[in-house]
C-alpha cells in the first residue's frame, strides 16, 4: 500500500463491498471502512448475506469513494474476525471512522444517536457483530 492510498483510506470511509453468490453473480452492499493498524476493516453481522457469501468464498472487491469522484478499488481476500473480542474490535473501528466528528469522549455516534462505549459494546454483542479484515491483492483507481 503506497502513502497516497493510505492517506485516502485514512480520510474516506464510505464504500461498497462486492461479494460472490454461489452462482458467481455479484452481491453489493454499502459499508463503512477504516484502516486499523494498516489493515482495512469493515463491520458486519453473523446474519448478513455478505458474511454467508464470504464464509463460502472469501474473495471481495471493495470500492471506497469520496464526494469528489475520487475512488479506489481493492480486490481482496477477507478474513472474518468473530472471536469474543469482536465487540471491542468494532469499537476501535467505529472510533477511527468517527475521528474528526463532533462526538464526545467516551461516546460513539450510532446511526444518528450518541451512546456510551458500554452501550455500544452491548449493542455489538446483541447484533452479533464481527469484523471483515481485507487482505489486499490488487488495487486501482483515481485517488
Amino acid at each position: 500500500m503506497n502513502e497516497q492510498m493510505r492517506a485516502f483510506l485514512e480520510r474516506y470511509h464510505s464504500a461498497a463491498m462486492t461479494t460472490l453468490r454461489a452462482d458467481g453473480t455479484p452481491h453489493v452492499a454499502r459499508v463503512g471502512v477504516a484502516l486499523v493498524d494498516g489493515q482495512v476493516w469493515s463491520s458486519g453481522t453473523q446474519t448478513r448475506l455478505r458474511t454467508k457469501y464470504l464464509r463460502r468464498d472469501p474473495r471481495s472487491t471493495l470500492f471506497v469513494f469520496d464526494a469528489e469522484f475520487r475512488w479506489i478499488a481493492l480486490e481482496s481476500r477477507v478474513t472474518i474476525l468473530d472471536s469474543p473480542d469482536a465487540p471491542e474490535l468494532n469499537l476501535r473501528l467505529f472510533q477511527l471512522m468517527q475521528q474528526g466528528m463532533d462526538v464526545p469522549e467516551g461516546q460513539i455516534n450510532w446511526f444518528g444517536r450518541t451512546i456510551s462505549h458500554e452501550e455500544f459494546l452491548k449493542t455489538m454483542v446483541e447484533e452479533q457483530r464481527l469484523i471483515y479484515e481485507l487482505e489486499i491483492i490488487r488495487f486501482y483507481g483515481m485517488y
